[in-house]
């Protein structure tokens, strides 16, 4: 860790607003974050070194885009030069340039997570993230697009990583400001202006019209109710089971939840239609024949869940 402590602007009232959220995330003193070079995961290292935390910064390279391993190698410098730890992860998302973006998105999304948790194994760090208030609204918006309204909590496991997110109540202009603030350069990630990207898409043109239809700002509403989902899902949350006499009994809220976290942990894409024929396979047994799924680790793999003797199980797709 470098021994030169930083210099903190005494007027920085974006910067402020993430420090704030680091101070009511209940951390340990050391914490590992994720940190792109992007300004929402800039401004967190940040505050997270400011706010006193022993902090390892993990710089993934993807390798999907020319020039990705030099923006983590500066990512990591930066970090070094605020008084972080820093380590470059090198990992294989396993898509090819033939995968459709969001095929490409998820994979190394799951890619990402994997390799965090494998680099905090040894020392039990959770592992920070700079989801934005910005961001759980663009969830929400994006899982009733895909007929499960979902949030982001505070807290969760996502392929064996302890994730927590301390900005979720701080808006992405405070994360921009407060990079402004310290004089942090942010890498802008040409990703972010591919409206190919649903995600891209809906922050660059489905919420701008939002906020036109209501005459203000839409996205503290739409991440309140995903910040609701959230706690809903945390509160029903039911072990996964495979025996489908007991999903039959529960009450379908709880029922779709234990086969959610079934497919999950299989590794198999989860979206409201697999859930619900997935379901029906315990509910409205007739003897029909498996449900196609996809998985979440590799793109284009197809997947079935069958009933096999009272139980669900995951085969290989035709």
């Amino acid at each position: 860790m470098s021994s030169n402590k930083p210099f903190w602007p005494r007027v920085s009232p974006h910067f402020l607003a993430c420090r704030r959220g680091v101070r009511t995330a209940g951390l340990d003193h050391a914490v590992a974050v994720g940190l792109s070079g992007g300004a929402d995961s800039l401004a967190l290292m940040a505050a997270l070194v400011a706010e006193g935390h022993e902090v390892l910064a993990l710089c993934v390279d993807h390798g999907l885009q020319d020039g990705s391993r030099a923006q983590a190698e500066r990512a990591a410098e930066q970090a070094r030069k605020l008084g972080a730890r820093a380590r470059v992860l090198g990992v294989a998302a396993g898509v090819s340039a033939a995968a459709g973006a969001e095929s490409m998105e998820a994979a190394a999304r799951a890619a990402r997570y994997r390799a965090l948790a494998a680099a905090c194994a040894g020392e039990g760090l959770e592992v920070a993230v700079a989801h934005t208030a910005d961001d759980q609204a663009e969830t929400l918006l994006l899982g009733a697009l895909r007929g499960r309204v979902t949030g982001m909590s505070e807290r969760s496991e996502v392929e064996g990583a302890r994730v927590v997110r301390p900005l979720l109540g701080v808006r992405r202009a405070d994360t921009e400001g407060a990079c402004a603030e310290l004089g942090l350069s942010a890498w802008r990630d040409p990703q972010n202006a591919d409206t190919n990207f649903r995600r891209v898409a809906l922050r660059r043109e489905v919420i701008p019209q939002l906020n036109r239809i209501i005459g203000g700002d839409a996205v503290p509403a739409l991440a309140q109710a995903a910040g609701d989902a959230a706690l809903d899902d945390a509160a029903l949350r039911t072990p996964p089971t495979t025996d489908c006499a007991e999903l039959a009994a529960m009450a379908e809220p709880r029922r779709r939840r234990a086969i959610a976290a079934w497919l999950v942990s299989e590794g198999v894409e989860v979206t409201r239609r697999a859930v619900g024929d997935v379901g029906k396979l315990c509910t409205h047994w007739h003897g029909q024949g498996p449900v196609a799924v996809r998985s979440a680790r590799q793109v284009g793999q197809r997947l079935e869940v069958a009933r096999i003797g009272g139980k669900l199980a995951l085969l290989s797709g035709h």
